[in-house]
């Protein structure tokens, strides 16, 4: 029996376990969405913009594991999408998005709402397709989402000409898929991985960094093992954050630009870096020529082109972080390892001093609200026990600093790409991967207007999400810049004509609360997460505070800025000169 193209597109998605697709009709994807009308297995989230439908799609994905899904039109429904693809490009996160376009015969004339979105996107995609021919739309939807979710995870582009869309076809289910150019290496050469061993042997100040790969490859158990096994300290770059317990005795917190003292200084100062799934973005290591001086490097990614394309690395291992660290645990136990005692002890110890030199805090206030005492009463009344999406900016960065993430998957934020907007549609879809789990978005009054529009996505569909809005009244992290760098000259980041987001909560059949002083934080935080109904919060920070310990751009990690009253902005630029 011959199927349409939508039919064998709806067909394809139950075959790959699809719950929730997100996404925004129009003409040229009508017959797809009139067939969604009536399937019961498949609930379209309809979003209020196409930005929106990707990041929730992304939110769905890192929460659950699985790969999130979007539907949406062809034009400026498709090029609303490039954003999100942008953002889950940079931060390695498994989608198909499928876009419409115009029939192929019409292709290139600039019919109406035609754009080129295979050529517009194939920088920020891990692959797309442009289906010309109905016979191979069940073979492309098999392999995009293999490509998705294989090696180094990535959104991939499915651009569905109306015609293809409609037409018909037999209905065939590759059960395998084949790409002969495409195979990536899961396996650890285990040479390579012994080298590693040695290196982990030898070495007297070992650190492991952790990264989003960790997450990635569901390693958070292997890397626990390696670390309490041979008492290595752990980091996290801020895509790792999960992937090693936030309370554990090795754990030192997150490094680079607004990362622990500990961490940056046990990082100047290690003989040896396991850096597992991680890409040494430029935030993480600051200046290049003066990263981890003293350290050899042991780098282990599924992606080769990650390696040794920042620094230099001694031994790179390509493979599934996973399957290397079970491979590296078991090879090391079987190692000598006599002499690991004293030298952890030593190591551990000047670590313990770093810590308490400067560890992670901030001036406290009786007047008004300081945003990490916002976080940390987030962190005690859940326990940790949440889903935490972030937008970006300051916001993003004291969610970082003063919530402990002891489990994968729990911390959802825009890494590589730091895009503002994220974090309330990505809070949205990790609410619908699961319904039973508390999930907030620590937001900032700038970033939060850039995807408001969500907010009947979430009232609609149910969704009990909580936004906390640290509202200072300004583009925080810029503004932090420019006090800092730029002489307190304000310019483009002032946002006093801010909305009362209370009444526009309110408007959108939402629950708004507000707290102006931090004697009512806890009431805020409490009455808005024992409603099951999306709630908006607004915290009326100190406009002033900023973003403390930072490694100012272009410096290396030993260059940190702390909080001092009386340093003023000249002392600190001229330092940092």
């Amino acid at each position: 029996m011959k199927m349409t193209g939508a039919e064998i597109i709806i067909e394809c998605l139950k075959r790959e376990g699809v719950r929730h697709v997100f996404g925004y009709p129009g003409g040229v994807v009508l017959n797809l969405f009139d067939r969604l009308y009536d399937e019961k297995d498949l609930q379209v989230i309809l979003t209020r913009h196409e930005q929106g439908a990707v990041h929730a799609a992304d939110g769905y994905a890192r929460a659950s594991g699985k790969t999130g899904v979007v539907l949406v039109t062809s034009g400026p429904g498709a090029t609303n999408t490039v954003t999100g693809l942008a953002t889950a490009h940079m931060d390695s996160i498994p989608l198909v998005v499928m876009t419409g376009q115009v029939p192929t015969g019409m292709i290139g004339n600039d019919a109406f709402q035609e754009a080129d979105i295979v050529g517009i996107t194939r920088s920020c995609t891990k692959y797309n397709f442009l289906v010309k021919d109905i016979n191979d739309l069940a073979r492309i939807m098999r392999e995009a989402f293999f490509i998705a979710t294989s090696g180094r995870p990535g959104p991939v582009l499915i651009d569905l000409p109306k015609d293809v869309t409609v037409g018909k076809a037999e209905f065939e289910w590759p059960e395998k898929v084949f790409i002969r150019s495409y195979n990536p290496t899961y396996d650890g050469n285990r040479w390579v991985i012994e080298k590693a061993v040695n290196e982990i042997v030898r070495a007297k100040k070992p650190l492991i960094i952790a990264g989003g790969g960790c997450i990635m490859s569901d390693a958070a158990d292997e890397i626990r093992e390696l670390a309490e096994y041979a008492n290595i300290p752990v980091t996290t770059t801020l895509m790792g954050l999960g992937a090693f317990p936030g309370y554990h005795k090795l754990s030192i917190g997150m490094l680079g630009m607004h990362g622990t003292f500990c961490a940056n200084r046990s990082v100047q100062n290690a003989d040896l870096l396991i850096a597992i799934g991680m890409r040494f973005d430029d935030r993480v290591t600051g200046k290049i020529e003066g990263f981890a001086p003293h350290a050899r490097i042991v780098h282990i990614d599924i992606d080769p082109t990650s390696i040794r394309k920042n620094v230099r690395v001694d031994v790179p291992v390509v493979g599934d972080v996973k399957r290397v660290l079970v491979q590296l645990n078991k090879m090391l136990k079987e190692s000598e390892q006599s002499q690991w005692e004293e030298v952890s002890k030593s190591w551990l110890k000047q670590i313990d001093e770093w810590n308490q030199e400067h560890p992670m805090t901030y001036t406290p206030s009786a007047d008004v609200i300081k945003p990490q005492f916002v976080v940390e009463k987030i962190y005690e009344i859940t326990k940790g026990d949440a889903i935490i999406a972030t937008e970006v900016g300051q916001n993003q960065m004291w969610a970082a600093q003063f919530f402990k993430y002891d489990k994968p998957r729990r911390w959802l934020s825009s890494g590589g790409l730091g895009t503002m907007g994220y974090g309330f549609p990505a809070a949205i879809g990790a609410q619908l991967a699961h319904p039973d789990k508390l999930v907030i978005d620590i937001a900032g009054d700038g970033s939060i207007q850039m995807n408001i529009q969500e907010l009947a996505t979430a009232v609609i569909n149910k969704l009990p999400v909580k936004v906390a809005i640290l509202n200072n009244r300004y583009l925080g992290m810029v503004r932090q810049w420019q006090e800092l760098f730029f002489n307190e000259r304000y310019s483009s980041t002032n946002l006093d004509t801010v909305p009362d987001f209370v009444l526009l909560a309110q408007a959108y059949g939402a629950i708004g609360l507000r707290a102006t002083k931090p004697s009512e934080v806890e009431p805020v935080l409490r009455e808005a997460f024992k409603v099951k109904k999306t709630v908006m919060m607004d915290f009326v920070i100190d406009w002033k505070e900023k973003v403390y310990p930072m490694v100012p751009a272009g410096a290396t990690l030993d260059t940190m800025l702390f909080e001092e009253k009386e340093k003023k902005s000249e002392k600190r630029l001229k330092a940092v000169k």
